[in-house]
């Protein structure tokens, strides 16, 4: 018997305090579930799916296997982006009936870059108790891992997949002061680092959490102007899903130059070096000339 087999922590009474807590009827549970190691379920979740009538879920397979490892088997309604609005209705229904309805994704918490939030909304539209349980959020877990020292984050989940979406999506993010907080497919990795790399200044710092709470975790931070370089450097990390976090802009930077930055990139997308210089001048009152420079130096 090993010593974590012995461990005490499963005979403190606490554990059993989950049985004796309140969950009551008529009900919509939004459950958190592992983004990847199975053991980082709570002990609250698991009692809210054990009672739960039924459980809403983003892909009924998934939520399966999830269930069959703790030994347990409910009704699953797929509830996913596709049909949000039709099922919310199915499941108000069955909530004013008395029922406790528990909602979770196929990782993480709903309605954070997952399906759920326009549930919640026509739930709590009907005047139905939403009840939320903490648990895994994958963007929680990077920050907290990776020492970019900032009390506020920007939570900007996927960014679009075409190229010029993309890059405008980008330049209105350049003057957050905030750490910005990013979701990406593996496909798309190296879109994304050449996307940031093109917008934001080289000497900022990236961190990259890929496969968190995973086998293969991997979670590397660098100076943006070298983030090219280490994904290309490994096959592997262009593998698996990845929280990108960007350090904010520099707090230090005049509020006007980073209004009128942020204007200017958002001109650049749409407009020449010249006109959005141009226009830029005219908005902020900044000199044309030294707008010019800067958006030459944007456009690279």
């Amino acid at each position: 018997m090993t010593e974590i087999q012995s461990s005490q922590i499963a005979q403190l009474p606490v554990v059993g305090e989950t049985a004796h807590q309140s969950y009551p009827t008529a009900t919509l549970y939004i459950v958190a579930t592992p983004i990847g190691n199975v053991t980082d379920i709570t002990l609250r979740a698991l009692q809210v799916l054990a009672l739960a009538d039924a459980v809403a879920c983003e892909d009924t397979r998934n939520t399966g296997n999830l269930l069959t490892r703790f030994g347990l088997s409910k009704p699953m309604i797929a509830a996913h982006q596709h049909n949000e609005r039709e099922v919310a209705e199915k499941l108000i229904t069955r909530l004013l009936a008395g029922e406790r309805i528990a909602l979770v994704s196929d990782a993480g918490t709903p309605g954070v870059s997952d399906p759920g939030a326009r549930i919640v909304d026509a739930v709590r539209a009907a005047g139905i108790r939403v009840l939320p349980l903490p648990g895994a959020s994958a963007a929680v877990t990077a920050l907290s891992a990776s020492g970019l020292v900032n009390d506020r984050f920007y939570f900007v989940g996927f960014l679009p997949a075409k190229a010029k979406q993309r890059e405008s999506a980008l330049r209105e993010l350049a003057a957050v002061p905030a750490t910005l907080v990013f979701y990406e497919a593996p496909h798309r990795i190296v879109d994304c680092v050449e996307a940031l790399a093109g917008v934001f200044e080289p000497q900022r710092q990236v961190v990259f959490a890929r496969e968190l709470t995973k086998l293969f975790e991997e979670i590397h931070r660098c100076p943006l102007g070298e983030a090219l370089a280490w994904v290309k450097a490994d096959p592997h990390r262009e593998k698996g899903e990845f929280v990108v976090l960007v350090e904010g802009a520099a707090e230090g930077a005049d509020a006007d130059e980073a209004e009128a930055e942020r204007i200017l990139n958002i001109l650049l997308a749409e407009c020449s070096v010249k006109q959005a210089a141009s226009l830029a001048a005219q908005i902020t009152g900044r000199k044309k000339n030294a707008l010019y420079e800067r958006a030459l130096a944007i456009k690279g």
